[in-house]
């Protein structure tokens, strides 16, 4: 199954989101942060701290909320060369075979180490911190993103 994309911005800056929050460590920061924030909203509504403390940890957590949401996917989209091309991608027998103006690469099956599939995208892993995303509106119909989905889960799984 052979398939040509390029990348939308919206939808890249949505999937490096999906992306970060599924990290372990950006989820657990985003739990103690909003615990955090639950705590001293509650502290501050019995009293037992002053406003400008709970004004404060407001505004750190929004700033925490703002870096993760926006301008960290930002900064990668912009960072990276990728997301600019266009692309021409082969899911065959013995791996993922990706051609640009630049040159061509395969990796086998063998070379990946996770999936997963997000609403616009399927990501598939080299380690936990590199992978590349294929956007799912790039294939015909959901006839092929079935059986691009079966492919991936048989060779990669999950």
């Amino acid at each position: 199954m052979t398939i040509q994309f390029g990348y939308n911005k919206k939808q890249v800056l949505d999937g490096l989101r999906g992306h970060f929050f599924s990290r372990p460590e950006i989820r657990t920061m985003v739990i103690m942060i909003n615990v955090f924030a639950i705590l001293s909203a509650i502290l501050f509504a019995f009293k037992k701290i002053q406003a400008l403390p709970f004004l404060i940890f407001s505004v750190l957590w929004f700033c925490l909320w703002i870096s993760i949401r926006r301008l960290l996917p930002l900064s990668i989209y912009k960072r990276s060369a990728t997301f600019q091309d266009t692309f021409t991608l082969s899911l065959e027998d013995r791996g993922i075979l990706l051609i640009t103006k630049k040159g061509q690469q395969l990796w086998e099956w063998e070379d990946f180490t996770a999936f997963k599939e997000t609403i616009y995208f399927f990501h598939v892993y080299f380690s936990p911190r590199s992978f590349f995303m294929i956007p799912k509106d790039s294939f015909k119909d959901i006839t092929e993103i079935q059986a691009a989905r079966k492919l991936l889960k048989e060779r990669i799984g999950k």
